[in-house]
């Protein structure tokens, strides 16, 4: 009994010498994991380790790719499909030197050419983070590559053609702040794995860096400091809000849509303003770049040209006659970079796909699916080269076709009613059942619905934004009103987006009457909306 006691008190004061170091290490291990996930979100992991609907990071996200799609791996701690059987070697292996635990080349979708600038102790603090999150059982689907790019020992001539595995090095001549900048952009935030022109090649000097370029079917803009076609023009406040919000300040035209807009949303907009602003300062440092040559264009800007008519009957209520848009409520076409980039795909996307409500913006209907695939050429090809505007035409290919294909958004009725609207709306919808009051809603009776329902929402929902109320309310009416038979013979995108902006107009103006037909803006008379 003495010795059992003795031992007991002898563990006793073991446990108490030990506990502080115990805690300390615990504690040390937290802000590992803590600083893990920031760097995580910095380098936008969910973007591509999510797939829709999916378990967070436990991949099979489809990443379509010039050589084929790749379904991407579960970066979850789980022991069968995902990291849980790696070790840190392996993982730093596979992040910095794109060789897979088995020895396989990883194909340069994955930017290990970018995160090889990383350093050892943020990519230890990076592994340390995703040995945290939840484990999520997912096998990762096959890639769908075709020979002979499903070789990956052919990897081997672009490895040494492109790939350098040197880490970052600070330039002694540039201020901390701009070489911090650098550090984000060339490494975790691989922004050249979008903007530059050509994709493939990667983090070298024969990427035509920042230059802009397609990806996915949309058109990465330049980001470099040229003053007409890149961000030259932008003040570092303009840029540093866009990368922050989605959309500049002032009288800058655009807002963030597609990849971009999911960048913001879940990588940029969550860094902190010191780490942007070092983004923005690296920018400006980096050398500017035509990526066409304006003596080149054709001109487009006359009185009869293509395009005018149809941009006049289709697009001219919400952007204007002018291009100049309505001040906090829809965007300038006319000087909008993003309209000007040397490829058109963006523009393309957006007029067949529409927006949502974001920064203050109304929705956009997806108009492009009322159109010709020759009238969306025309229109596109006319809003990027009028009001002083100037960009490539596009002569011929497959451009449109290609974009019409590839748009898959609620707003065109090309997908499904997208739930992600609806976060965090769930319970303040049904306490005010407003699904109820939206089934069986004729056309004619949006405005006074949506103006008894508004209210109602937002007491329901009290502190939820603008955006999310107008975006919530045309998600829910999707739902109920995609397959009612009163629609039958109309525009489904035309009627949504109809509701969408009768949406926005009571929920920013709920004093003024929403005047517009289906398929228009609010009246272009409306006040400067407020923010929330």
């Amino acid at each position: 009994m003495a010795r059992r006691t003795a031992l007991a008190f002898g563990s006793l004061i073991a446990a108490a010498l030990l506990a502080p170091a115990f805690a300390s290490a615990q504690g040390a291990d937290q802000d590992l994991v803590k600083r893990g996930e920031y760097l995580v979100t910095a380098g936008d992991c969910t973007a591509c380790h999510t797939a829709a609907g999916g378990k967070f990071l436990a991949g099979n996200y489809k990443l379509d790719t010039p050589i084929g799609a790749i379904m991407t791996p579960n970066l979850t701690p789980d022991k069968e499909t995902g990291l849980g059987k790696w070790s840190y070697e392996k993982f730093e292996q596979a992040f910095r030197h794109g060789v897979g635990d088995e020895g396989e080349y990883l194909y340069p979708a994955f930017p290990f050419a970018w995160f090889a600038k990383v350093s050892d102790d943020d990519v230890k603090a990076i592994w340390a983070y995703l040995q945290s999150v939840p484990a999520a059982r997912e096998e990762r689907k096959a890639n769908e590559i075709p020979f002979p790019f499903n070789v990956r020992a052919s990897l081997i001539t672009w490895r040494t053609a492109f790939f350098s595995s040197d880490r970052f090095k600070p330039d002694p001549k540039a201020s901390e702040q701009i070489n911090r900048g650098g550090y984000l952009v060339e490494g975790l935030a691989h922004c050249g794995m979008c903007h530059n022109e050509h994709k493939l090649v990667g983090n070298s000097s024969l990427a035509g860096k920042f230059g802009g370029g397609v990806i996915d079917g949309w058109y990465a803009p330049n980001i470099t400091p040229e003053g007409h076609q890149g961000i030259g023009a932008w003040s570092d406040d303009e840029v540093f809000t866009y990368l922050k919000t989605g959309s500049a300040p002032g009288n800058r035209p655009g807002v963030a849509a597609g990849p971009m807009r999911q960048t913001i949303n879940e990588s940029l907009s969550k860094m902190t303003d010191d780490d942007l602003k070092a983004i923005v300062a690296y920018l400006r440092t980096v050398a500017a770049r035509q990526t066409y040559k304006e003596k080149d264009l054709q001109a487009f800007n006359t009185a009869h040209a293509p395009g005018g008519a149809t941009y006049l009957t289709f697009c001219s209520s919400c952007h204007q006659p002018d291009g100049k848009g309505i001040p906090g409520a829809v965007p300038a076409l006319a000087g909008n970079t993003a309209v000007q980039q040397a490829g058109p795909e963006t523009v393309l996307r957006v007029v067949y796909g529409g927006l949502p409500a974001q920064n203050g913006y109304a929705p956009m209907v997806a108009i492009g699916q009322e159109m010709t695939e020759q009238q969306v050429k025309d229109v596109t090809d006319y809003v990027r080269n009028s009001w002083g505007n100037n960009a490539p035409v596009m002569n011929s290919g497959t451009a449109v076709s290609d974009a019409k294909a590839k748009t898959r958004t609620m707003q065109s009725g090309t997908a499904e009613c997208t739930e992600a609207y609806l976060d965090g709306l769930q319970e303040p919808f049904q306490k005010a059942g407003i699904t109820d009051q939206l089934k069986g809603l004729k056309q004619g009776d949006f405005t006074t619905a949506l103006a008894r329902i508004v209210p109602q929402l937002r007491s329901a929902a009290n502190g939820a934004s603008d955006e999310a109320i107008v975006n919530g309310l045309t998600t829910a009416f999707c739902k109920v009103g995609r397959n009612d038979p009163q629609y039958g013979n109309a525009s489904w995108p035309t009627v949504l987006g109809s509701f969408a902006n009768i949406a926005y107009s009571q929920v920013r103006h709920p004093e003024k009457h929403a005047s517009a037909k289906p398929g228009a803006p609010p009246a272009s008379d409306s006040a400067q909306p407020s923010h929330n």
